[in-house]
């Protein structure tokens, strides 16, 4: 398999500053996100506000209940009055001096773009996996790193200096787009295997980390603008290391650049003080890699022209791909994996409000819970495997939020304990579920306080039992192609016949419809495609990958969409502050 002849070179390298270098870089990525991916929990806050009458109403108007319109009594006639909206607001000041709430008066009628300023964000992150993917496979893993790296500095800086909220919700969108994992991936690729599922959990760590000094930063700076500065110019410190690193030896490999691969690899050799083959068995290896990752090549020259080695991928319509049971329950089901797990754990970090009267306190906590939940998963699915560490923490998660709809409101203290359990539980089933789909998959409320508690817990059951579905990966060969995933379901727990194989890898061939997805094996030969998963391991380019990425995508968006979009609908029903006199 070309997978594990490169994971042998991989294995040659060992792991030193080479690798270190990368990982290093990806968990600082993982440090500057958090403030970006849930600024609107301190930049667009809910804010206490009254309406401000116009000066010749002061003395004859009358507020309404919600501040949002008043009754004018100053007539000349006997009648009730003339309800007129508000047009200016005071707000409260005493947590944040300057929000984009405040500034742009997003209350009443505008308070839906509360919501929009964060659901903007998300779908700039939706369509990043699906064109961040077909990029990183395009042009390579570095470049759209350094690409993705630059967009997150000037947009983030340029929000600061914008008096246009529409502007701002423009500039939001393609922030969010910058949120792509390709940095992640390049990490992943460079590690060695016995590390590389321990490594791909430890970097969630400085998420973590990044969630409670975006709470700091917040609670020592309250205005919105000095604040937005000054968690975007520490993105500037990723770009020194960047220049040392190099684009990934795999990606290379299958692309057939094999010189630029082989000095990376020489590179990374000196650097770990490692030994590596002859460069004549080294290049021999390569092409073995390549053939072997390329979809119908008969053969690869170099420059002895050597016979390459033939392995036949062939492309699949997804429509005839889901028509097979097994692969149709997987996607399924870890699609729903994401969806709840995205709900929970960005529900929570955003949820400041209901479970906590100190909104700093809350994020620093929440954060603080995520350590030992990403921590601890490493040694934990090395030793229980995959699937029951899953099971577990979504229904732990579960149990724990549906208590909080029992717990009376004056026990805050133990509110407060059961919500940081199940912070500790969903980031631990977060961090799982992303080795764990890598692996299954071949690598071609204010007005009821406990309803968000109820609904955190009944998914996190559901997704508890449904994951028990899903078959163990810990110490079974992962598959290669779609052929691999059938066979291996068949000999454990979904039931395949002839036909579903034979539906999966159906492919059309006088009538097939043209698409950049699904392109002739011609024009797939010529263009060596490699996809992107989650683990980043190199694979044929059958379409999967990039449908799998757009699968989740669409999910982890839709919840913090659906989360956001409920939570703007609260606000604009909830009760008002204090009625001016």
């Amino acid at each position: 398999m070309a997978d594990s002849k490169f994971d042998d070179l991989l294995t040659k390298l060992g792991t030193g500053p080479w690798n270190w270098l990368y990982f290093l870089v990806a968990s600082y990525w993982c440090l500057m996100v958090p403030p970006q991916f849930i600024s609107g929990v301190y930049l667009a806050p809910a804010v206490n506000y009254t309406c401000r009458l116009p000066d010749n109403q002061t003395h004859h108007a009358v507020v309404a209940e919600d501040s949002c319109s008043y009754i004018n009594t100053n007539s000349s006639d006997d009648g009730p009055g003339v309800e007129e909206l508000c047009t200016e607001w005071d707000f409260d000041t005493s947590v944040f001096s300057s929000t984009l709430t405040s500034e742009f008066s997003l209350v009443c009628e505008q308070g839906y773009l509360r919501a929009t300023y964060q659901i903007m964000y998300m779908l700039g992150t939706f369509i990043s996996p699906v064109i961040g993917g077909y990029l990183a496979d395009r042009f390579g893993r570095y470049v759209v790193v350094v690409v993705t790296q630059v967009v997150m500095l000037v947009t983030s800086l340029t929000v600061v200096f914008l008096n246009s909220f529409t502007a701002i919700l423009a500039v939001r969108f393609i922030s969010g787009f910058s949120n792509i994992i390709t940095l992640y991936i390049l990490a992943i690729e460079v590690c060695q295997p016995k590390h590389r599922a321990a490594v791909g959990i430890l970097i969630g760590l400085p998420w973590a980390l990044g969630t409670m000094a975006w709470a700091g930063a917040a609670f020592a700076i309250r205005d919105w603008r000095y604040l937005q500065l000054a968690v975007s110019l520490p993105i500037l410190l990723i770009f020194p290391p960047l220049y040392f690193m190099d684009e990934s030896p795999r990606w290379l490999i299958v692309r057939g650049r094999h010189d630029r691969a082989l000095t990376i690899l020489q590179k990374a050799a000196r650097w770990n003080k490692a030994t590596l083959p002859p460069i004549s068995e080294m290049r021999t290896l390569m092409i073995d890699i390549q053939a072997e990752s390329t979809e119908n090549t008969s053969k690869t020259k170099d420059n002895n022209k050597v016979e390459a080695k033939k392995k036949k991928c062939r492309a699949v319509p997804v429509p005839n791909l889901l028509k097979n049971r097994a692969i149709a329950t997987i996607t399924t089901l870890v699609c729903l994996d994401y969806f709840v797990v995205s709900l929970v754990f960005d529900g929570l970090n955003m949820s400041g409000d209901i479970y906590s009267a100190d909104p700093f306190l809350y994020l620093v906590l929440s954060g603080l819970v995520e350590v030992p939940g990403y921590s601890l998963t490493a040694p934990l699915i090395d030793r229980c495997g995959r699937k029951i560490p899953t099971v577990v923490c979504y229904l732990l998660c579960g149990v724990v939020m549906l208590a909080l709809a029992f717990i009376p409101p004056d026990m805050s203290w133990l509110v407060m304990v059961l919500v940081l359990l199940g912070k500790l539980c969903i980031s631990g089933a977060f961090q799982i579920i992303t080795v764990y789909s890598s692996e299954l998959f071949p690598t071609e409320g204010e007005k009821v306080p406990w309803l968000p508690s109820v609904i955190f817990g009944c998914v996190s059951v559901i997704a508890g039992a449904t994951t028990m579905i899903l078959r163990e990966t810990k110490g079974v060969p992962l598959p290669d192609t779609i052929t691999d995933l059938i066979t291996q379901s068949h000999q454990t727990y979904i039931r395949t016949t002839d036909n579903d194989v034979d539906a999966a890898l159906e492919i059309t061939t006088e009538k097939q419809v043209a698409s950049p997805l699904f392109k002739s094996e011609q024009d797939r030969t010529n263009e060596d495609g490699l996809g992107v998963t989650a683990l980043g391991v190199a694979n044929c380019d059958c379409g999967v990958p990039y449908t799998l990425i757009a699968a989740v995508g669409v999910a982890d968006w839709a919840c913090d969409v659906l989360d956001m979009a409920g939570r703007g609908v609260a606000d604009l029903a909830r009760d008002g502050p204090i009625m001016a006199e």
